[in-house]
């Protein structure tokens, strides 16, 4: 019983003191940022990648710290463009009559973040490249078809990466 008063005691100051799990460190003075459009430059252009992957971001931001997004005078800039799209077989499903048996869509973006509250000019500011991919089966059905599901999943690994990168110093 002193055990589980004790575990409580120290979980309850360790929320009192503010910390936080989901390892994100923004600093106290930083309370907006701005996530201007990601323009495509990619070879292969979809035409409603630039505004999900740029939306996408603004909600993960949005559900992942307190800050608010604004194009006035924010704290925070990210900028960027889509410097890749492909989708490449991965797998041959015959030798005799070659047939992609997976495939893998492959999203490339070139993200800058500035941090206009810090300074001294430390690590927070970057220049990146960031890619994730997919991998899927066509099986019976048409990319058209899972198309826009695989750049959701696409663009959910790829935020959480710039996401993490400007705001969790790990």
């Amino acid at each position: 019983m002193k055990k589980l008063i004790y575990v409580l005691v120290v979980f309850a100051f360790l929320l009192g003191c503010g910390y936080k799990f989901n390892g994100a460190s923004i600093p106290p003075q930083m309370k907006t940022v701005n996530v201007e459009y990601f323009e495509n430059n990619a070879p292969l252009v979809v035409p409603t990648l630039s505004q999900q992957l740029t939306e996408d971001l603004k909600e993960r931001i949005r559900n992942q710290s307190k800050l608010s997004i604004t194009p006035n005078n924010p704290d925070g800039v990210f900028t960027g463009k889509i410097t890749g799209y492909e989708i490449k077989p991965i797998a041959i499903q015959d030798n005799q009559n070659p047939i992609a048996g997976a495939n893998r869509l492959t999203i490339t973006v070139m993200v800058k973040y500035a941090n206009n509250v810090d300074t001294a000019g430390s690590k927070a500011n970057f220049e990146e490249s960031f890619s994730a991919f997919v991998d899927f089966s066509l099986a019976g059905q048409t990319l058209q078809s899972q198309e826009q599901s695989l750049i959701k999943r696409v663009n959910t690994q790829l935020t959480e990466n710039i996401f993490n990168r400007a705001f969790a110093q790990w």
